[in-house]
């Protein structure tokens, strides 16, 4: 069974730092593009980052550039989001996605993903 297991997120002061993490079960990161998206109650799923299957390319939504980066470690099998200077606006419940075709497109659709993490929620009060 392909899966992805979502950790980390929880609350964090405006200007701080948090990591969410997933761990891949049943298939090979470096096989797979890798994403993260984000999504608010009552809006659609917001793209925010990927990488391509050859660890190359990460892209960033305009809102995160600068502040998030991506990465992932093929010999623990995770996928990281390392999210800094944090702002209200970037509370939302966070995914975690891979796709079978290894690519990146900045703001993919998420029916480019076949895999997904459960989310975990992340809250940066006013």
């Amino acid at each position: 069974q392909l899966r992805l297991v979502a950790s980390g997120g929880g609350l964090v002061q405006s200007g701080g730092s948090l990591r969410v993490s997933c761990t891949a079960s049943g298939f090979r990161l470096d096989e797979y593009g890798i994403g993260w998206f984000r999504q608010v109650p009552g809006k659609d799923r917001e793209w925010v980052s990927c990488m391509n299957s050859g660890g190359r390319g990460a892209r960033y939504a305009e809102s995160v550039q600068g502040r998030f980066t991506i990465s992932r470690d093929l010999n623990k099998g995770t996928m990281d989001l390392q999210m800094n200077r944090l702002k209200s606006e970037d509370t939302a419940v966070y995914y975690c996605a891979a796709e079978r075709l290894g690519g990146c497109r900045r703001s993919a659709p998420e029916d480019d993903f076949e895999i997904w993490g459960q989310g975990t929620q992340v809250t940066v009060p006013r």
